[in-house]
């Protein structure tokens, strides 16, 4: 199933759990199909009452009562699950952290008087090389669950940055937590999955992260962790690592990649966070940025009023516009 949180344009501000039908063109209102059934009071509720719950959505599909059928051109969607259990990002993506890693020591060196040669230095240092850590195991940062955006939210560059990027992701929502998770087992915790925008304010990020504490307001604002459009369920997308993944800005692309480059998986991810403590059902793992997968990696930055849509095959596109306040200075 395609699962999805959506508010009806009629009577905006209630929120409801749906299903896209007919190649998405039809939402089925599950709340309304059922109001009696607490699975279909948010997607968390849904996620949390387990296979009896998706049974009884399959079951609803099947069957497609008139009443609670709505046109996708009468419903605006809003972030599939608005409140994970908890966010984390994880560098499930090796080569993007290298290529990252290389743009950071690049930028660095374009204020010598030889670029090129700072640069060649720098990289020769070793300080920009990736750390053996990453390859080893599941390395990640808890992000803000709290600032979860969804589809055609507009993205506003927190205060101070001019340069705001967007990072080409999916993720996993979990569907059942446990402790101590065997491999083998692992993927029978994933509930579905999504596509996931991790916006970042490059330049915030840059400047704070010399203090060696993380990013900060660099990826930490308002709506800065946008998920959608749906949520597919695990059942139906049952190879997540043989997947396009795309992102274009004013319909140009700029980003290609697939999920088959992921250097661990989403298990490897669940079995690492469920070892000495639970993982939970709601949470939603990250995969870290596709090879290319931001305009920080290209060197190409986006503006004020652009439209970034992210692009995962077969689960769908996530569409955003970007807001970048001038500077205060400029404004006056």
């Amino acid at each position: 199933m395609r699962l999805v949180t959506f508010e009806r344009k009629s009577t905006p501000g209630r929120q409801c759990v749906g299903a896209l039908l007919d190649g998405d063109a039809t939402v089925l209102d599950l709340n309304s199909a059922d109001p009696d059934d607490t699975a279909f009071d948010s997607m968390r509720a849904l996620i949390d009452s387990g296979e009896r719950g998706l049974d009884r959505a399959r079951e609803l599909c099947a069957r497609r009562p008139g009443h609670s059928l709505l046109t996708r051109d009468a419903v605006r969607l809003r972030a599939p699950l608005p409140r994970p259990a908890r966010l984390r990002d994880c560098g499930l993506f090796i080569a993007h952290l290298e290529s990252g890693l290389r743009e950071l020591a690049r930028r660095q060196a374009a204020a010598s008087e030889d670029p090129e040669g700072e640069f060649e230095r720098l990289m020769a240092s070793g300080r920009f090389d990736l750390n053996p850590l990453f390859r080893e195991r599941v390395m990640y940062y808890t992000a803000d669950h709290l600032s979860v955006s969804g589809p055609e939210d507009v993205i506003t560059a927190p205060a101070g940055a001019q340069e705001l990027d967007y990072e080409l992701e999916f993720a996993a929502v979990v569907g059942r937590g446990g402790r101590e998770v065997k491999p083998g087992a692992a993927g029978e915790h994933v509930f579905g999955y999504t596509v996931f925008n991790d916006w970042s304010a490059r330049d915030l990020q840059v400047q704070l992260m010399r203090a060696g504490v993380g990013p900060c307001e660099g990826k930490d604002f308002a709506g800065s962790n946008t998920l959608g459009p749906c949520i597919v369920t695990r059942d139906e997308l049952t190879d997540p690592y043989a997947l396009t993944m795309t992102a274009r800005v004013n319909g140009e692309e700029w980003s290609r990649g697939a999920t088959d480059g992921m250097h661990h998986s989403f298990e490897d991810a669940i079995v690492q966070l469920s070892r000495d403590r639970a993982v939970h059902a709601g949470d939603v793992i990250g995969s870290g940025t596709v090879p290319s997968g931001t305009g920080f990696d290209l060197a190409r930055s986006l503006k004020d009023g652009d439209v970034v849509e992210l692009e995962v095959d077969r689960i769908g596109v996530l569409r955003n516009t970007v807001r970048i306040p001038a500077p205060a200075a400029d404004r006056a």
